[in-house]
């Protein structure tokens, strides 16, 4: 439907708060309550940093390559990443300084894991052992070190049996850990590694996991937000149950080697495995639903920055307009943001520097109508320019909904839409920030309809849409700023032209030749019959050369086609195709939108009333113009145009006297005061700037406003005009 116009875990002994209490609750017993209790006994942080980041990248790729049976389940992409950080020089440096200070810790983690697990020993034991040796350093740098630990011993073992078979060193010390008959037996065995799989695959996330929250920012994320208290207050039972994990994992490489692979195939073990990897998983998706909370709230952080920091680019001062359209359209250097239209390649902004831009903001809908007006009028402006300074640049600037999941059928129509036209066009509506989307439809009043946004070469703001200048004036509204506008209408009067100029050279010839002109619209065929008919009948009675052209409806497109059918089919009158009605109805209510720009839509402007009049019969049936020549006579409702034509036998005698637009315009009068139909008008919330209220351009009065609901699919707002 559219609308119409028509939140750090406390230090010390202080209670939790009931939330992070209940969440607590979640997973824990009374007998892991006590377990927390002694884990957090061990927990005595010097206060040394450690980025932990490069060493579980290192413990990633072990364990990635490590899988057994080739699954691909534990780290897609991993090995990739793990390799250009091993190809930056920097990062090598970085890692061997981190691991010199960690190696001790790791081998001495390594040895007692192993020595623990030998013979199956009890797992909160060796994981409250391992606590003890941690002890010193923060949660997550306690996890990936155990893990580290483990991916030692872990990796030197499938390391083995991957290479025993084409290494004779690897061959003799596969054979003491008794690695050729544990693989003879891989089939039985498949339970076990997929169980293992399943738990590493389950502990990497969940440790991935923790490290993020160490990294959120803590400008945009306090120790107070409710999601981080309670992150911070389930991270020590995380660690502990992943260690856990580690320790089942261990003791299940152990098993293998030490035990021999008949017992290593009980089901038991494959169980256990099972189900630490369901807690482990538990307590990530509810840690992982408080980081999501946390990245929210960065990310409406940043997006407020980044808005204000847009805004206050567009009230500095600049030389050029380089730092504008950067602001707009892309802020890095890394890629060339602009596709050209004319050369069909990629370009950077530069092109653009110290032009007289204008940015066509649209969604991916704009209509092929609009498009195709667009590129006649820019065309005409590339052949008809002689100075470099009359010269502008149209840069298409797609906006999507940031919410939306970008989709094929988007894709698609977006590159359609780029390669049809021959101006420039943002390479891709990603490049788009948040902040933009936020400004252009705050700042720029963008809906859904285009708009035009001209910027001066050195990026200032000089018309916040143009689209209504365009579409009235074409590119004789170069440069298209407020101030031209309005010397624009001031040399404007109400004539014929003005509503049909550049739509039909058929009717610019009639109005050369001083022809009395028709112009009218609606939808009721009968009326339409009446209306022909009589004023042929009145053109020849009275002995004047009459033209008549239907002009349609600013909606209901396709009961429009069926009525100019009818129309050519009797031969009632002269009439239009789709794109010069569409182009017809947009520039005329680009008429009264560009009056509402410049605030001036109720000025005491006859020109404006008659254009609000036409506007308004437009919703209530039937209308017509009679002009002589370029000169209007008469504007008139359905209701009143038929009755003064029927009527010609009344006032026929007044036309040898007063002639026969006088006299044709008295007795419409006469109708007109007796009638006298209000105005109404309908704007829909897509169209943007929406007058706060306007005066009937008939009884002058304040008009009474009221917001309707209407659907999506209704056949008025389907029509490209919305």
């Amino acid at each position: 439907m559219e609308s119409k116009m028509v939140t750090k875990l406390a230090p010390g002994g202080g209670s939790l708060p009931k939330q992070v209490k209940s969440d607590r609750s979640m997973f824990m017993t009374s007998d892991e309550s006590v377990t927390m209790k002694q884990i957090q006994g061990t927990h005595a942080p010097d206060g040394f940093e450690i980025d932990v980041k490069p060493l579980l990248l290192i413990v990633e790729d072990i364990l990635s390559r490590s899988t057994p049976m080739h699954t691909d389940a534990i780290l897609p992409g991993g090995q990739g990443q793990m390799e250009s950080n091993i190809d930056d020089k920097t990062q090598q440096v970085g890692v061997i300084s981190m691991l010199e200070a960690l190696s001790y810790t790791i081998d001495r983690l390594a040895c007692e894991m192993a020595y623990k697990c030998l013979g199956g020993g009890d797992g909160h034991q060796t994981t409250f052992s391992l606590f003890n040796m941690l002890s010193s350093y923060s949660w997550d740098a306690k996890l990936v070190l155990a893990l580290a630990a483990f991916a030692l011993n872990y990796g030197e073992f499938w390391l083995l049996a991957q290479i025993y078979s084409s290494n004779q060193l690897a061959k003799s010390m596969a054979t003491l850990k008794q690695l050729p008959v544990i693989m003879e037996h891989s089939g039985t065995l498949k339970p076990r590694f997929d169980a293992l799989n399943n738990l590493i695959k389950a502990m990497l996330e969940l440790t991935r996991c923790i490290v993020a929250f160490k990294e959120l920012p803590s400008t945009y994320v306090a120790h107070d937000v409710p999601a981080l208290t309670t992150a911070m207050a389930t991270i020590p039972m995380a660690v502990y149950w992943t260690i856990r994990g580690i320790i089942a994992c261990a003791t299940q490489i152990t098993s293998l080697t030490s035990i021999g692979h008949e017992f290593a195939a009980s089901t038991t073990e494959s169980w256990e495995l099972s189900t630490l990897a369901h807690k482990i998983n538990n307590i990530h998706d509810h840690l992982k639903k408080q980081l999501d909370i946390c990245y929210k709230l960065i990310e409406e952080k940043r997006n407020i920055e980044a808005y204000e920091a847009l805004l206050h680019i567009f009230d500095m001062i600049h030389i050029d307009n380089l730092k504008v359209l950067k602001a707009i359209i892309y802020a890095k250097d890394d890629l060339q943001p602009l596709f050209d239209g004319g050369s069909k390649r990629r370009v950077n902004l530069d092109v653009l520097r110290r032009k007289n831009v204008l940015l066509l903001i649209s969604g991916l809908y704009i209509s092929q109508d609009e498009l195709s007006i667009l590129e006649q009028i820019y065309n005409e402006s590339r052949q008809n320019g002689t100075r470099l300074e009359n010269l502008y640049e149209v840069v298409w600037v797609p906006i999507v909904d940031p919410t939306l999941q970008w989709s094929d059928p988007m894709q698609e129509k977006f590159e359609t839409l780029k390669s049809t036209m021959p101006w420039y066009t943002v390479h891709h509506p990603s490049l788009i920030d948040r902040a933009v989307v936020r400004f252009v439809r705050e700042r720029w009043h963008f809906r859904n309809n285009p708009i035009l946004v001209v910027l001066d070469p050195q990026g200032r703001v000089v018309s916040p849409n143009a689209i209504h200048m365009m579409w009235i004036w074409g590119s004789s509204a170069f440069p298209f700023t407020s101030l031209r506008e309005e010397a624009l209408w001031k040399g404007e009067t109400w004539r014929l032209e003005l509503l049909v100029d550049g739509v039909d050279l058929t009717i610019m010839d009639w109005i050369r030749e001083g022809k009395y002109i028709f112009v009218y619209g609606g939808e009721d065929i009968e009326w339409i019959r009446r209306f022909t008919t009589a004023a042929r009948s009145v053109a020849q009675a009275a002995l004047i050369p009459l033209e008549m052209v239907y002009v349609g409806k600013s909606s209901k497109k396709e009961q429009v086609r069926r009525v100019i059918n009818t129309i050519t089919q009797e031969n009632l009158s002269y009439t239009w195709q789709d794109l010069m009605v569409w182009f017809f109805w947009t520039r005329l209510e680009s008429m009264l939108f560009s009056k509402i720009q410049l605030g001036k839509a109720d000025d005491n402007d006859p020109m404006m009333q008659e254009i609000k009049k036409l506007l308004s019969y437009d919703k209530s049936g039937g209308w017509a113009v009679l002009s002589k020549g370029n000169q209007v006579v008469v504007n008139g409702h359905s209701t009143t145009m038929l009755p003064t034509l029927i009527d010609y036998d009344l006032w026929k005698e007044h036309v040898i006297v007063k002639g026969f637009d006088r006299s044709f315009k008295d007795h419409h009068d006469m109708h007109h005061n007796r009638t006298h139909p209000c105005c109404r008008f309908e704007f829909l919330s897509t169209a943007g700037r929406i007058p706060l209220g306007m005066k009937c351009p008939e009884c002058l009065r304040p008009m009474d406003k009221y917001t309707t609901f209407v659907c999506c699919h209704d056949d008025e707002t389907t029509d490209p005009l919305y």
